[in-house]
């Protein structure tokens, strides 16, 4: 029995668009009007190859497109892009399709003095073509974004409104923002939280630099700016831009000094370590370490045990195993002894759980030679973030954990159980496939070249997998 073709092709053909360049160019148009319609600027001039139209219309996608590309399907043919890649019934429509939203170009905003993403929530461009039934995520997602924008201008708003002073209602909201931003970084992909990150910034800054603000008030900006370039330099550490990195990071370190808060202080120099380790820069990722463990006077929190951490990794790149040792045990130490401070409250990337050490020491652990405890440390580490609550969860270091259990399988001379390890790793969509993931995916393909894996099969198709993999980091993802 013949397969039947997808929805997708059935409406190209339906729609008289099987020649490249007539679909191109409805495609183009497509990007432009959600551009527009979503005030999202990453979306103008959003193409496809010819080679993407052939593969979509043939029916050979095994794995979704890229995020923005399904956006654009979706608006065009109003159909989930699950349902478009599936196949039609006999009559051409979607087997088991969802009725969908129907989105409308908004009217015209009554407040042309906004700037662009300023917007009222633009509810007038929604109307409804069926009535949504649970699990329509696409019409939630365009509600929740709207919900959204309306929030963060309504917040502008009230920040401006207070005047040159600012005022208790506005420190509180930035407060809670920075605390959201937090708190999500490790557990979301970065294209939705970085235009967040930059606007919270540049209101800090803002405050900071033409406010009239009370001394108390100006320690908790500074502070707020503090983490918020500390995020920023690991948006850019992640984006693979280690010199950007290094910018917000001396930022940070600035307004740390500026709020004179040991922790912040401390954490940003974890941060800075943690930007060379990856850059290859293991001599100065130790020097970052041994700086911000000079500073914990004071500081109960768990910055204290990253830090150890942090110091166990470069030394063990450095190949000091003496250096790992101790710094393993010293982070055990300082486990013990660490009660949460104000930047563990914060959540997310300012707090160091207990999962994610574990995931630090399997990493340290993967550099020691012939080191009987690797493949433990990386599978403690690996149910460890199986099992975490989900504050504690971070889809970057576990992805680490799994490919330092692929890696310590590997010399120990056994190929059995490597695509297990690797495998959540590389069914990552492109847009959650950071720097440090994608680093540690070519440790393990550095690994499988060993002459004794080139000729073995499972190798090599592993090999083939993580080069397909590695070709699309986040940082080419259209933005």
């Amino acid at each position: 029995m013949a397969q039947r073709p997808t929805l997708l092709r059935t409406l190209i053909t339906r729609r008289h668009w099987q020649v490249f360049e007539t679909f191109k160019l409805h495609f183009e148009r497509a990007a432009n009007e959600l551009a527009e319609q979503d005030r999202d600027p990453a979306l103008v001039g959003l193409t496809v190859s010819k080679r993407q139209f052939e593969r979509w219309y043939g029916g050979e996608v095994k794995t979704r497109p890229y995020p923005a590309l399904c956006r654009v399907l979706e608006a065009m043919f109003r159909y989930p892009v699950d349902v478009l890649l599936g196949p039609a019934d006999e009559g051409g429509a979607a087997v088991d399709a969802v009725p969908q939203l129907r989105l409308v170009m908004p009217t015209p905003s009554p407040f042309p003095s906004l700037e662009p993403g300023e917007g009222d929530s633009g509810f007038d461009g929604i109307e409804f073509t069926s009535r949504p039934v649970p699990g329509n995520s696409a019409g939630r997602d365009t509600l929740e974004r709207q919900v959204a924008m309306a929030a963060r201008r309504a917040f502008r708003f009230s920040a401006m409104a207070e005047g040159s002073t600012v005022g208790p209602e506005t420190l509180d909201e930035l407060h809670q923002e920075v605390r959201r931003l937090a708190a999500a970084y490790p557990r979301q992909p970065l294209t939705p939280l970085l235009g967040d990150l930059v606007e919270v910034q540049d209101l800090s800054f803002r405050f900071l630099e033409h406010g009239h603000v009370r001394p108390i008030q100006a320690r908790e900006l500074y502070l707020l700016s503090a983490i918020t370039s500390g995020m920023l330099a690991k948006a850019s550490h992640d984006l693979g831009d280690p010199r950007s990195a290094m910018t917000q990071a001396r930022t940070a370190y600035v307004c740390a000094d500026n709020a004179d808060h040991h922790a912040m202080r401390a954490w940003v120099r974890g941060l800075q370590s943690l930007i060379a380790y990856w850059d290859g820069r293991h001599q100065e990722a130790s020097k970052y370490a041994s700086l911000g463990i000079s500073q914990m006077r004071g500081v109960t929190g768990t910055s204290s045990v990253w830090l150890s951490c942090l110091q166990a990794r470069a030394g063990a790149a450095l190949g000091d195993v003496a250096a790992v040792r101790e710094s393993l045990a010293e982070a055990e130490r300082a486990r013990d002894a660490a009660s949460l401070d104000d930047l563990d409250e914060f959540g997310g990337i300012m707090t160091f759980p207990v999962p994610r050490q574990l995931y630090y020491a399997a990493d340290a652990t993967a550099w020691l030679p012939n080191a009987p405890e690797a493949e433990h440390q990386a599978e403690a580490a690996v149910a460890a973030y199986r099992q975490a609550e989900p504050e504690d969860w971070a889809f970057g270091d576990q992805a680490g954990a799994h490919t330092d259990l692929a890696l310590a399988r590997i010399h120990a001379g056994n190929l059995d159980g490597v695509d297990e390890a690797m495998r959540p790793v590389l069914d990552l969509s492109a847009d959650q496939r950071i720097n440090g993931i994608v680093a540690s995916v070519r440790q393990v393909h550095t690994a499988l070249r060993d002459p004794r894996w080139l000729t073995a099969p499972e190798a090599r198709v592993a090999r083939e997998e993580i080069e397909a993999f590695t070709a699309a980091p986040v940082a080419a993802l259209p933005r």
